[in-house]
This record gives C-alpha cells, sequence and structure tokens, in this order.
C-alpha cells in the first residue's frame, strides 16, 4: 500500500483578511504558523517519514512545508513548482470577499470560488499584479503565465506535473508529502477521486490539516482521511 500525504498551507495574512489571494505571495498568520506546527506534531506523532517534499513557489506554501520538517526533524528532498501554485484569481486577486459579494452577487462568487468551470475577470499584461512582472517567474515563458484560471485551468498545470514527476516516485515507493494550495490541491483531489465538475464543488481543504491517501499499486484510492 502507497500512502501520501496532502497538506493546505497555514491560515495566510490574506486568508484572515478574506481576501482574493491566489498567486499574490503573502506570508502565514501567527494561526497559520501554528497550524503548520501543529501537523508536523500530528505527523510525528503518527510516525511519517518522507524522502520527498513538493511544494509550490509561494512562500505560505513553502514555509508551511519548512515548519512541519523542521518539527519532524527530517531532510528529504524538497522541489518547488509554479505548477502547484494557488488557482489564479484573475482581477479578483486583493478583494476582499464580503465586499466582492455586495458588488456582484452570492451566486456570481460562489462559482468563481468554487465552480471547476467559471473564471473569474482575467487580469491585463499591463497590471502590476499580473505575474509577469513577479520576479518568481522571470524564467517561466510568459505564455505559461495565466491572467485568470478556473479550477480545470489548474487541474492542467498540476496533472503534468504530477504524472511526469511525482507519480514516477509514488511508484517507486518513496514516501511523499505535498504542500500546497486550497485548490492545486481540490484539483488533485479531483484526479484521484476521480471526481465530476459538481462534485469537485463540494471539497473544501481546510488549512494545516493533513489528508492521507491510501493506494494500490496502481494509484487507485482505497481510503482517504484526515489526521488528527
Amino acid at each position: 500500500m502507497i500512502k501520501l500525504v496532502l497538506v493546505r498551507h497555514g491560515q495566510s495574512t490574506w486568508n484572515f483578511e478574506n481576501r482574493f489571494t491566489g498567486w499574490t505571495d503573502v506570508g502565514l498568520t501567527k494561526k497559520g504558523e501554528e497550524e503548520a506546527d501543529e501537523a508536523g506534531e500530528i505527523l510525528l506523532k503518527n510516525g511519517y517519514i518522507f524522502d520527498i517534499a513538493y511544494t509550490s513557489l509561494l512562500k505560505r506554501a513553502k514555509i508551511t512545508l519548512t515548519r512541519i520538517l523542521k518539527v519532524l526533524k527530517q531532510k528529504p528532498n524538497i522541489y518547488c513548482s509554479w505548477r502547484l501554485n494557488e488557482r489564479h484569481y484573475g482581477a479578483l486577486q486583493g478583494l476582499n470577499k464580503k465586499e466582492t459579494i455586495l458588488k456582484y452577487g452570492s451566486e456570481q462568487v460562489r462559482l468563481w470560488r468554487r465552480s471547476a468551470e467559471v473564471r473569474p475577470p482575467a487580469l491585463s499584461l499591463e497590471d502590476a499584479r499580473h505575474p509577469s512582472n513577479s520576479p518568481l517567474y522571470k524564467d517561466l515563458d510568459k505564455d505559461l503565465l495565466p491572467c485568470t484560471e478556473n479550477l480545470l485551468d489548474t487541474a492542467k498545470r498540476v496533472l503534468p506535473y504530477w504524472d511526469l514527476e511525482i507519480k514516477p516516485h509514488l511508484l517507486d515507493g518513496k514516501r511523499i508529502i505535498i504542500v500546497a494550495h486550497g485548490n492545486s490541491l481540490r484539483a488533485l483531489v479531483m484526479h484521484l477521486e476521480k471526481l465530476d465538475s459538481k462534485k469537485i464543488m463540494e471539497v473544501e481543504i481546510p488549512t494545516g490539516k493533513p489528508l492521507v491517501y491510501e493506494l494500490d499499486e496502481k494509484l487507485a484510492v482505497l481510503k482517504k482521511y484526515y489526521l488528527s
């Protein structure tokens, strides 16, 4: 049996401020740091050891992983990829969610947040928030940088990384943890559990809670559960 551990980063400063974050590179709150440490304690208590750790380029995920590994006192190989970044929320990034509901209505905002197929309004290339203006992506082909994304768009960048990078190591017996974001992890969950666009709308991944998938030799899901 193969085990895979997924962790959404701890509470970020913009989670706390109830803002759309997306690719905006914000840090953790004190609570977020505590959630990361607690995730490490839970994994330690349950005897988890990791050979490889994956995370995004965004510091809220990288800090969460660093704190988890510090608690575990482990130094696995760490790989960071933009493909594990949060879904890009386009022109919504930085906006307060409650204020956005008042402006556009709760149903529209629900679709922007939860739907697999609906994209938020796009950023223009001239917008300072566009990822082409961030040094994090200076070496990345600009054609790959999104102006907005829905969940299916996010899956289109996450799943090639899963297939080419993560999956072979799992099949080779490596013990893996992925620390990423609500929507990049939802894209992976959608794939692992073979969920359709309607069912994935019901899936919410809490911050800082280790989610374990038990998989067979073909990586079909046998069981899933949160450690506590």
